[in-house]
């Protein structure tokens, strides 16, 4: 897997659409994404109270390295492009580089993760801007745990459907995911 990096300003640029999370589906769909990208044969999901309170994605894929843990939580830092003309041949769910500073900026995470070629994991925690990284033990892959959902943002928050509505558009979201890529356990 390419090594993740901060994409050149002006190729930033061409590419900022912008990933907002709007809602539990919109993070669930990511990191989803993110698994798939990274060659999970099988991705876990689970959410409490539609996704508001609490997600949680893990996958047995390529993990994180160490040294990379953190700048994945910068906005525009990717495996998955360098150049401008990467762009046209694009064979990822993800490129831009925005999910996880997204999520990160509109709940807590916690993010473990570990190559195979590691013999340690590394745990990144982010709670109302504060990171905190350590080693942790695992197995190759990452999980990612986004808790508390636009909790301190009420405003945003308020917008949300109910929790049965919430869990409902997330099982919309994986299904047509589960269905596309048959060989990954669900």
């Amino acid at each position: 897997m390419p090594r993740i990096a901060v994409m050149d300003p002006h190729l930033a640029a061409k590419i900022a659409a912008g990933e907002v999370i709007e809602r539990p589906a919109s993070v669930v769909k990511e990191l989803v994404e993110n698994a798939l990208d990274a060659g999970a044969r099988h991705i876990r999901v689970e959410i409490e109270g539609g996704g508001a309170e609490h997600i949680l994605v893990a996958d047995d894929g390529c993990g994180m390295a160490a040294d990379e843990v953190e700048l994945a939580f910068l906005r525009h830092a990717t495996s998955k492009l360098r150049e401008e003309q990467d762009l046209n041949a694009l064979s990822t769910l993800g490129f831009r580089g925005e999910a996880l500073p997204s999520i990160a900026a509109v709940a807590d995470v916690a993010c473990t993760t570990r190559t195979a070629d590691e013999r340690v994991g590394t745990e990144v925690r982010i709670e109302t801007g504060a990171i905190d990284v350590r080693p942790v033990g695992r197995a190759p892959g990452t999980t990612l745990i986004v808790d508390g959902l636009f909790a301190r943002f009420p405003a945003r928050r308020k917008f949300l459907r109910g929790a049965a509505s919430e869990t409902a558009a997330c099982v919309q979201t994986v299904g047509p995911l589960a269905l596309a890529f048959p060989d990954v356990q669900f």
